[in-house]
């Protein structure tokens, strides 16, 4: 005799259903890492270096410092954690690697002629607590990084990417909690997708190319002057400017081996200075960008 299910229920089965291959496709989702608040501690400075995988950083309303969930067991990947207490600040240091690692040239045979070795699905999910001033040291090698700092409070911001993909945003609009003294990214032959940076509240950023590819989106307006400060080897760098109400001033070393592409907005009033009609020396919450170029390409664009 066949079984009739009705609407609500058979909505259930197969929800089930798709959890449970969900499941058998990624691995069960267990805690690998955790660091519990200690009320010693009002500030925390993590270290963490992932060579390969897939890394993801997300605010928590936990109190705790760190807790890091894997659909990977502890034992399929090498790792070094280490937590000590330096007066009230809680030094995390965490290494991350898969044993299974993909090569330079293996990422550049997948990604230009479709090689059946496809990117690891492994994950990491690092997640920080909402209540405690941070500093981040971050360093990816191979594979992606989504890094969302929304509601955080972020003192001190420094990532560096090899071949890496990195994605940093504030996902739901909340900015950061405190004023940022550096925000520094340096990619080599990755790429870095830099959205709603002065959501940060940063003093100074840094940013220095490589071989790879960097985008920079300014587009939010800017509550304090931000100092911009940038390399370019011979890789490519896209900066999104904020409202035209906003003061923006460029200075740029370049070379005969580069290529500049300039907003409409930015127009020449020096020897490789470029500003736009709302600047003045004494303009306030004003974007000042010092770029050096050598063999790369700059490209700024307008809002929309």
């Amino acid at each position: 005799m066949a079984l009739k299910l009705k609407g609500s229920v058979l909505k259930t089965v197969l929800i089930w259903i798709g959890i449970g291959a969900h499941l058998v496709s990624w691995g069960q989702i267990k805690k690998q890492f955790s660091v519990e608040k200690d009320e010693v501690c009002n500030k925390v400075n993590l270290s963490l270096k992932a060579k390969t995988g897939n890394c993801f950083i997300r605010p928590s309303q936990s109190s705790d410092f760190l807790n890091i969930y894997s659909n990977q067991d502890l034992e399929q990947y090498s790792h070094s954690f280490s937590n000590e207490i330096k007066g009230t600040t809680s030094m995390i240091k965490l290494a991350l690697e898969q044993e299974s690692q993909r090569g330079v040239g293996k990422k550049i045979s997948y990604q230009v002629f479709g090689s059946d070795d496809r990117p690891s699905e492994k994950f990491w999910k690092v997640y920080l607590t909402v209540n405690t001033p941070y500093s981040l040291n971050l360093d990816y090698g191979l594979g992606n990084a989504n890094i969302d700092l929304s509601g955080l409070s972020v003192e001190k911001l420094k990532i560096n990417t090899g071949s890496a993909d990195v994605n940093i945003t504030y996902g739901t609009g909340i900015e950061n909690k405190v004023t940022m003294d550096t925000f520094f990214i340096k990619v080599d032959m990755g790429t870095v997708n830099a959205q709603h940076i002065n959501m940060a509240k940063s003093k100074v950023v840094v940013a220095n190319v490589g071989f790879g590819n960097m985008y920079l989106d300014f587009s939010d307006k800017p509550t304090t002057s931000n100092h911009i400060i940038g390399s370019v080897g011979a890789g490519n760098l896209t900066i999104q400017l904020p409202d035209d109400e906003v003061p923006v001033v460029v200075k740029i070393n370049d070379s005969w081996l580069c290529s500049l592409n300039l907003s409409k907005s930015l127009k020449k009033v020096g020897n490789n200075k470029f500003a736009n009609a709302s600047y003045s020396k004494n303009a306030k919450n004003a974007l000042n960008f010092d770029l050096d170029v050598s063999m790369g390409k700059i490209i700024f664009k307008d809002s929309n």
